[in-house]
């Protein structure tokens, strides 16, 4: 059911690691949505085996940004220290895939929204169905891989942060939010997976909804600080989102034809239970953050 990836959050501070780091957010932030929304578009009308000329709606595809900034900032950012020859390698891979992917959804544009299918009897369409496919696989395949690095290295952060934050507090109200917003990327990402596990998503869904009450009791305790009734109202909108979508994947709850047009659209995030409502709600989050969670 998982249709999207969430856009990463950039990491702060001045080191060398940090801007290498960014560097690779900054490609996967502009350009992997709507690389995976181009794929999306596509397959809402055309079938896995490819356009046949014979649907009742032809949309075509999307195009994407320019991808000649991230290769520039990729082959900086991996002359960075420090050197990790593994996610250099993916962030190669990944500038490599997407400016293979641009051209290519360009043409594929100008083909299907001047309509040229109409005078060739969708003879170039079907030629170009294996190369779009191939290319969002390469794609998808290297996003993948580099996300798996930079979220290894932000999870290293975080724990760090974490360990931090209790040896100089204790496990208090900031100990509490910052542990809220690491279980809440593992719900995330759990439910990223091409196969969401039910179980395992249950889980993370318990422990993130154990880490929002454990926020709530803390915020203000003790003379502690007082955690803003915004970033918990986002916290608890995150829960219920999580739990909606858990509820469609256990109870086997499709899509219906309303819901389907707004996944197609884009509108996805107002669709009940969609990966998309999720993903909306986990940026909100992530907001409600970023600008502070004490009152």
């Amino acid at each position: 059911m998982s249709a999207s990836r969430a856009p990463l959050s950039a990491a702060s501070g001045t080191s060398s690691l940090t801007e290498k780091v960014n560097a690779y957010v900054g490609c996967i932030n502009r350009l992997s949505e709507r690389s995976y929304e181009s794929r999306r578009r596509y397959f809402s009308w055309a079938a896995q085996s490819g356009p046949t000329g014979k649907e009742r709606i032809i949309y075509g595809t999307y195009t994407i940004y320019d991808t000649t900034d991230c290769k520039k900032n990729v082959q900086k950012a991996n002359a960075l220290e420090p050197r990790d020859a593994a996610i250099e390698a993916a962030a190669s891979a990944y500038a490599e895939a997407v400016g293979r992917l641009e051209p290519l959804l360009k043409e594929a544009d100008d083909y299907y929204s001047q309509e040229n299918y109409k005078d060739d009897r969708m003879a170039k369409g079907k030629t170009m169905h294996p190369r779009l496919v191939a290319a969002w696989n390469e794609f998808a395949s290297a996003d993948k891989a580099l996300r798996g690095g930079v979220e290894a290295v932000n999870d290293r952060r975080a724990a760090e942060r974490l360990a931090e934050i209790e040896q100089k507090e204790g496990k208090k109200a900031r100990y509490h939010v910052q542990a809220l917003m690491i279980h809440a990327k593992r719900v995330l990402r759990t439910q990223e997976a091409d196969k969401p596990d039910l179980s395992a998503l249950t889980a993370a869904l318990n422990d993130y909804e154990a880490a929002v009450k454990a926020a709530e009791q803390a915020s203000g305790a003790d003379g502690d600080i007082k955690i803003g009734s915004m970033f918990i109202g986002n916290a608890k909108t995150f829960l219920t989102s999580g739990k909606q979508l858990m509820r469609r994947i256990r109870d086997k709850t499709p899509y219906s034809q309303g819901d389907r047009m707004m996944l197609n659209a884009g509108s996805g995030w107002m669709v009940e239970g969609s990966p998309q409502r999720l993903m909306r709600d986990y940026n909100q989050l992530i907001d409600a953050y970023n600008r502070g969670v004490s009152t």
